[in-house]
């Protein structure tokens, strides 16, 4: 309501209720002219010097983020990558020292029947060369035996005959003891 009464106040005094009303709050043509044209100027300078820079800053700035982003993707699918490599590669050695151990067993058991084997025919062969030097030493012994055997019965004989006998007849009644005593 009061908008009204100022409204036909100033009417009535000037005729042009809108001219009064721009008086009434002292508007100037030339000076709102000059302040249009004063803001345009700093509109276009702000953006050409400060909006323009710090639109590229955040669009350089979005931009490194982005591949930050995308960097930080490639090094997760990549860690992923080797950890599942690295898994394959310890299985496949776990597998690896599995089957050597396994080869090692195997050569220690054929390495042992192999040495046993060895251990048997030398073995074997000791029993065999015992036996041969048993039986020369038996027969050595036997031979000895003999001799000294047909000395003691030509002894006994000689001593029974008392040394009527010949050294033929000596050699005889020896060789004949030592058959005797061989049959």
């Amino acid at each position: 309501m009061m908008l009204h009464s100022m409204l036909a106040a100033s009417e009535g005094a000037t005729g042009n209720p809108a001219k009064a009303i721009l008086d009434q709050f002292g508007w100037h043509p030339q000076l709102f002219l000059s302040q249009v044209v004063l803001f345009v100027i700093l509109a276009l300078a702000l953006r050409k010097f400060a909006y323009a820079p710090l639109l590229g800053m955040l669009e350089k700035r979005r931009q490194q983020i982005s591949e930050g982003i995308e960097n930080a993707e490639k090094t997760r699918l990549a860690l992923a990558h080797a950890e599942t490599r690295a898994a394959e590669i310890v299985a496949a050695a776990g597998q690896q020292a599995n089957r050597i151990i396994e080869e090692s067993r195997a050569a220690a058991v054929s390495l042992g029947e192999q040495e046993r084997q060895k251990s048997v025919a030398e073995a074997q062969r000791i029993v065999a060369k015992a036996r041969e030097a048993g039986d020369a030493e038996l027969a050595r012994l036997k031979g000895e035996l003999r001799r000294e055997f047909g000395r003691l019965v030509v002894q006994a004989a000689s001593r029974s005959t008392g040394d009527v006998l010949t050294a033929e007849q000596k050699g005889r009644l020896s060789d004949e003891a030592v058959r005797q005593l061989s049959a």
